[in-house]
């Protein structure tokens, strides 16, 4: 080996050592003290506050000091947005894990709903989401108000809808159904359906979106989960038809076959010919995913 070559592969292994060292050489953590005032310090950048505020320990968040400082860096509107998500944060993993967070839980949630009104709509959505969990009133006000009238809205249609899931009750129900039967933004209507799955009376608006071939087929589907839960018999009837219906969708009829498999009358199927030939029509002339289903349910029910 030429002195030259000799020299080049010395200098790669030198590297090479050099770079496992320093992948090896342990981080250093801030102490305490370090990491919350990094955290709240306006003189550092975005990327060292967000990185000292997940590293605040809980001592630090055990004492009202420690507390307020993190509380008046998620209130401040000029600090950056990244900033004060990550104080929500920190906040949040506070309240959850300091037994002596009881005391300050009022102002904390007083901040919360102020903050709920912010002009940043990550905020606003992160602390409604926060509030929405802890079944907080003015919360709740505040989602139903801007489905009521949607220039007060604080976040779109179907994430009011789903943050009102978290305690739905008859005002919520009332616009969900509102929504469902008026309303032309789908993923909102989605999210209402999802809603009025926990209402008991709600199974007539199921049936139909279930039985409406113009509905999307999620809608639909959603539909038949929310009736299994509600009026399971009424499901079995609706499978049923739809499985007779040669016009209606493959996705549903899969649907169908699942509910009849599943959750049916495994006797009354066994004797009900007119759908038994359905589905071995279905076995031969579906698609190839609704053609291995009706063969397993064929193989179950037919004797």
């Amino acid at each position: 080996m030429t002195t030259r070559r000799r020299a080049v592969k010395k200098a790669r292994k030198a590297a090479k050592r050099s770079t496992s060292t320093k992948k090896a050489a342990p981080s250093r953590r801030m102490s305490p003290k370090a990491a919350l005032s990094t955290a709240t310090s306006a003189r550092k950048t975005v990327k060292q506050r967000v990185a000292a505020m997940a590293e605040v320990p809980m001592e630090v968040s055990q004492n009202d000091e420690g507390l307020q400082s993190l509380l008046d860096v998620l209130r401040n509107q000029e600090e950056p947005v990244k900033v004060r998500l990550a104080a929500l944060q920190a906040l949040q993993a506070a309240n959850f894990s300091v037994s002596s967070f009881g005391s300050f839980r009022g102002e904390y949630f007083a901040a919360l709903r102020k903050v709920a009104l912010d002009p940043d709509p990550e905020l606003r959505q992160r602390v409604l989401g926060v509030l929405a969990r802890d079944k907080d009133g003015f919360a709740q006000k505040k989602l139903l108000e801007g489905l009521q009238h949607p220039e007060k809205a604080l976040v779109p249609p179907e994430k009011a809808l789903q943050l009102l899931s978290y305690d739905a009750h008859a005002e919520a129900y009332s616009i969900a159904r509102d929504v469902v039967s008026k309303s032309t933004d789908e993923p909102a209507k989605r999210q209402a359906l999802r809603l009025l799955a926990s209402d008991s009376t709600a199974a007539p608006i199921f049936e139909k979106v279930l039985r409406d071939k113009e509905e999307f087929a999620q809608n639909r589907q959603i539909s038949a989960s929310a009736l299994q839960s509600l009026k399971p018999k009424r499901l079995q009837v609706h499978a049923r038809e739809m499985l007779l219906d040669d016009s209606e969708y493959d996705d549903i009829q899969a649907t169908s076959l699942t509910a009849l498999a599943q959750f049916g009358d495994d006797d009354a199927v066994a004797k009900d010919e007119a759908l038994l030939n359905s589905v071995d029509r279905l076995s031969s002339k579906a698609s190839p995913t609704i053609k291995r289903r009706a063969r397993r349910f064929l193989s179950k029910h037919r004797r």
